[in-house]
């Protein structure tokens, strides 16, 4: 009999809902990225196993790509769990790219003091007087996409789409307390089990969500996803300047092979985050343009105009490095300006000093013998002869018949045999 009450017990909760013990938590804070969205899919496959409640995701973020942002967007509209989204803690923001992932969620919820909004996609290159028309349009295909975007969000999750709207086309922005008023939210909590409390009895997707006094349980990011988190532009730039100096400093000084090993592993990371974070190949063209400049004006001195050149090239390389539509995955000209002279200072002295160093003279071997002056010792012609340099007895040939303590010039050798000519100047 007790068993068969557990058994109906158990049909029971199936019927209501999911199981009332647990729900899932995750902390998203910074930039949303590709870390984010593999984070959050995780997640949610756990949650969906271990029949959590729900998924609290608690955000405080200035934005990140829009790629990642749909991605994200992708997985809510598909989970099996329900997906909340948490604006917290207090202070805390939901901008840009989290206005889109806030209203996507099945329960959106914010702490007091929070705010939401600002969604309006920056357009590349800025705002200047001097904008062409082409930019003006793609800037306009970059708005009217995201406000599609953000509209077919709001009207799925059954928010204000005017409001949606509005933060993209006029980066509107709500505190929490306005955005509960006009219905882009459902609901405030000053903590966690606050938030569970107002939770509880909510129908979501025809079932009813039991939250109350649930055990919250922390999904931690992987080794693998904090890796992933270091995918920043920043880190992608120092690696690609240490790719740079390693590579060209072995080239410059052969056989020194741990810059060689440094700039090759820095190179195949740098390819590996390119694969992931929004590059723009004409900045990647103008740096490797200012590379080129700056070895050339080694080999063939300009007085400095090819360098001059390949730091304008650099610098302006860098600054379009990457897309400039999220201002979160920008390069800082904290950056960008010390690199550039660390770069050409790389070139004018490192790596000038190394080229300069393999066009010198030989210091060791007979190469270092030719040219020198010393006398016969005997008569040297075509059959042979004797000299006496650097403290060693050599043989000696010459075309014309020298006389014994005639000054010669060493021109050539072959094997330890000297070829000499006559010379009137005693250089030794």
């Amino acid at each position: 009999m007790q068993r068969m009450l557990v058994i109906a017990a158990g049909l029971l909760w199936a019927v209501q809902g999911w199981p009332a013990d647990r729900a899932g938590l995750i902390r998203i804070e910074g930039a949303i990225g590709p870390a984010t969205a593999i984070y959050i899919s995780r997640a949610l496959e756990r949650a969906a196993e271990q029949q959590f409640q729900c998924l609290v995701i608690q955000l405080d973020t200035p934005g990140g790509l829009l790629e990642s942002t749909k991605v994200i967007v992708q997985q809510f509209l598909s989970a099996s769990v329900p997906v909340v989204v948490y604006v917290a803690p207090e202070g805390a923001t939901a901008t840009s790219a989290g206005c889109f992932i806030t209203l996507a969620a099945d329960l959106a919820a914010m702490a007091p003091a929070t705010s939401i909004g600002a969604a309006h996609p920056v357009a590349l290159g800025g705002d200047t007087p001097g904008e062409t028309q082409l930019d003006a349009t793609t800037k306009q295909k970059h708005e009217n996409y995201a406000m599609g975007f953000i509209e077919a969000i709001a009207a799925k999750r059954h928010r204000n789409v005017e409001w949606a709207k509005s933060s993209v086309k006029d980066s509107a922005v709500l505190t929490a307390e306005k955005a509960l008023e006009l219905g882009v939210i459902d609901l405030m909590a000053g903590n966690l089990p606050e938030l569970l409390g107002k939770m509880d009895g909510r129908e979501i997707n025809g079932k009813i969500l039991r939250s109350a006094g649930a055990q919250v349980i922390e999904v931690p990011m992987s080794a693998r996803e904090k890796v992933l988190r270091l995918l920043r532009p920043e880190v992608m730039f120092i690696l690609m300047l240490i790719a740079i100096y390693g590579i060209i400093g072995e080239l410059s000084n052969p056989g020194a092979l741990l810059p060689g090993v440094v700039g090759t592993i820095a190179l195949v990371l740098v390819l590996y985050m390119a694969a992931i974070l929004p590059i723009n190949i004409a900045g990647l063209a103008l740096i490797l343009l200012a590379i080129g400049l700056f070895i050339t004006d080694l080999f063939a001195p300009t007085h400095g105009i090819l360098t001059v050149g390949g730091i304008i090239a650099f610098l302006i390389g860098a600054l379009m490095l990457f897309d400039r539509a999220e201002p979160v995955f920008r390069l800082s000209l904290a950056i960008i300006i010390p690199a550039t002279v660390v770069t050409a200072l790389f070139f004018l002295f490192a790596i000038g000093a190394g080229l300069r160093a393999q066009r010198l003279p030989p210091q060791t071997g007979l190469e270092t013998l030719l040219g020198k002056v010393t006398p016969a010792l005997a008569r040297i012609d075509p059959k042979g002869g004797k000299v006496f340099v650097d403290g060693e007895l050599w043989n000696a040939v010459s075309d014309e018949p020298i006389e014994t303590d005639q000054p010669v010039e060493i021109v050539a050798f072959s094997g330890l045999t000297l070829k000499v000519r006559p010379t009137a100047a005693r250089r030794l």
